[in-house]
């Protein structure tokens, strides 16, 4: 009996083991330049290809399955975003802008149907089904807001070349959605631990929709390592950059106070400094702060179900900085010097305490330094609107390689929608302080026109900027006039018109006209260009209250007169009763004689 209990135990040990290898957890924090802290969230959890079709699901949340299974939907990328991500001080994105949406909700997916017709329809239940799950406005994605991308997206899954033929890639995005708690409730639900332990616990909604930038992601695909068996990953992501002092506010009293003079920031090697001047010091080195200030919690412990191998939080600051722990938990400083990990027990509370650095002396310079130098992104891009008036307009967009001997060749992705008609012929792109348009700078164009409350505009441009070169692209295009109906209740605040997508292509990337099998896992970089928005033609809407009061004052008029002409009764002057002074003193007596009887009646029942 003994001999069975121990194996039993043994065997449940070996299965847990097993288990928490298909699931991973693991919190990245970055400081970032004024006063910002990056904070990285990463999910992953795996299941094998023939459990998941057999309906066996352990890690990977049934309730998503079940929608991928039904819509038959090969490869998923959702994003919820909200702020702008300013590259000029925080550098590169994080994940490479691979997790990283355009503001409000992105949804692309890769459908498996033998024709258009039934990939629209599995398109339309997957929107339906997602809406629901994630308490977001996904049914609203409709043919107007649906493209279908050919040189931007590509696959990150490994698909067979048979499956590959049949599948329909669909991208569809509500530039207006705002992203909220109810958004995340149900992302948290879909963890093994449902946030109740790990790293999830520092999750909270005041926080992270309180940050000056965010993004949530789920990415499910298909993996198929060499010689191993297919599985189909779920990864979950949520990227934050918090502002340190707004997040360290006690949340009894949030209102910001100016702090103390002995307690301001100063950056002393100004000339100008002194006891009543202030220059702020821009640099990342004066953060302090600890992990209960800034998510309101400590971290309860880990996932038991997750793989005790990855260190579950980590924290990017140079090991000659000082870093506290509190909890039972164990430093492991990385060999590259910038950066460190902590183990944490599974009961334990963890707190990380990063003091602030001493002000003076040569080493805190140079710590400062190390931490001033964030990551040049490949391409920094900017979006506007020109021109004027209600008829037509124009949108530029400025691209600038920072690289001073690298050119950055990348496919540029507008989704617009139907009321803005472009004209094709005035694209034009340019380099800065270079005379006339550069034609070679467009490789390809891929352009899609819209019909009128059908679909929206798809262009497609394959380009490349020169090494230290800026590069403004150029358009033209013309408004509609819509349906007064079409107008939403904040007519005058504008239409949000979608971010554009950037897809950065390595140099040894495959050609945007190969198979799907041969474009996967090319490692790229994406970024995305803030949204804008767009004044239309807005009708006066008090025009409706002064044509029904206008309406109603003629109708009555008009009813009025033709209610008295067929109703009232006219005779002449001859035939109607003869009218005389004499008639009037007769019927003014008798007037005057029932007033005196009635009060002569009144006076009897008194004296009675």
């Amino acid at each position: 009996m003994r001999q069975l209990l121990s194996f039993l135990i043994s065997s449940l040990f070996f299965c847990l083991q097993v288990f928490a290898a298909d699931y991973h957890e693991q919190l990245v924090l970055r400081p970032l330049p004024l006063s910002a802290l990056l904070a990285s969230f990463n999910f992953r959890s795996n299941t094998s290809l023939a459990a998941f079709e057999a309906h066996n699901f352990r890690f990977f949340p049934r309730s998503l399955g079940q929608i991928l299974q039904h819509a038959g939907t090969r490869e998923l990328h959702l994003r919820f975003s909200l702020g702008r991500w300013d590259a000029e001080s925080w550098g590169a994105r994080p994940w490479d802008g691979t997790r990283e949406g355009g503001t409000g909700v992105e949804l692309w997916a890769w459908l498996e149907a033998e024709t258009d017709q039934e990939a629209d329809q599995k398109w339309l239940t997957l929107t339906n089904a997602l809406s629901g799950l994630f308490c977001a406005s996904l049914n609203f994605i409709d043919g107007t807001r649906t493209t279908r991308p050919v040189m931007s997206f590509r696959p990150e899954g490994d698909h067979p070349n048979s499956t590959a033929a049949d599948m329909h890639l669909l991208y569809g995005v509500l530039p207006r959605e705002v992203v909220c708690t109810e958004n995340l409730t149900p992302f948290l639900k879909l963890l093994p631990c449902k946030g109740k332990a790990g790293i999830a616990t520092l999750l909270d909604g005041h926080k992270l929709f309180d940050s000056s930038w965010q993004s949530m992601a789920i990415d499910v695909r298909p993996i198929c390592p060499e010689g191993g068996e297919c599985v189909l990953e779920m990864e979950q992501t949520i990227d934050m950059v918090l502002d340190i002092d707004r997040s360290k506010r006690p949340r009894d009293n949030p209102i910001p106070r100016p702090p103390p003079a002995h307690e301001l920031k100063c950056d002393t090697s100004k000339p100008y400094h002194a006891e009543d001047t202030c220059f702020p010091a821009d640099y990342s080195a004066n953060q302090d702060w600890t992990l209960s200030q800034i998510f309101g919690r400590a971290m309860r412990g880990t996932c038991p179900l997750a793989d005790a191998s990855v260190p579950p939080v980590c924290l990017q600051v140079p090991n000659s900085r000082k870093v506290y722990i509190a909890g039972d938990a164990r430093e492991d400083k990385n060999k590259d010097g910038l950066s460190r990990c902590f183990q944490v027990e599974p009961e334990a509370q963890f707190e990380i305490v990063l003091p602030q650095i001493e002000k003076e002396g040569e080493n805190a310079q140079a710590q400062a330094a190390e931490l001033l130098s964030p990551e040049t992104p490949s391409l920094y891009a900017e979006r506007s609107f020109t021109g004027h008036g209600q008829e037509r307009g124009g949108v530029q967009t400025i691209l600038t390689n920072p690289s001073p001997d690298t050119e950055v060749e990348f496919i540029y992705m507008e989704s617009l929608p139907w009321f803005m008609r472009i004209y094709l012929h005035t694209i034009e792109a340019r380099i800065d302080g270079a005379s006339g348009k550069h034609d070679s700078l467009i490789q390809e164009v891929y352009y899609r026109p819209a019909l009128d409350r059908a679909r929206g505009t798809q262009l497609e441009l394959r380009m490349r900027v020169p090494a230290a070169s800026t590069v403004f692209l150029t358009y033209d295009f013309e408004k509609s006039i819509l349906r007064y109906t079409e107008y939403p209740p904040d007519a005058n605040r504008g239409f949000d018109v979608a971010a554009a997508v950037i897809t950065i292509l390595n140099p040894d990337s495959a050609p945007s006209t190969s198979s799907l099998a041969s474009r996967a896992r090319f490692a790229t970089s994406n970024l995305r260009t803030t949204s804008l928005l767009l004044s239309l033609p807005t009708p006066d809407f008090s025009m409706p209250y002064n044509v029904i009061i206008f309406t109603s004052t003629a109708i009555a008029l008009a009813f009025g007169g033709m209610f008295n002409i067929l109703m009232r009764r006219f005779v002449a002057a001859d035939e109607g009763p003869e009218l005389s002074l004499a008639s009037l003193k007769a019927k003014l007596r008798a007037m005057l004689g029932k007033l005196s009887a009635k009060r002569g009646k009144a006076s009897v029942g008194k004296v009675s």
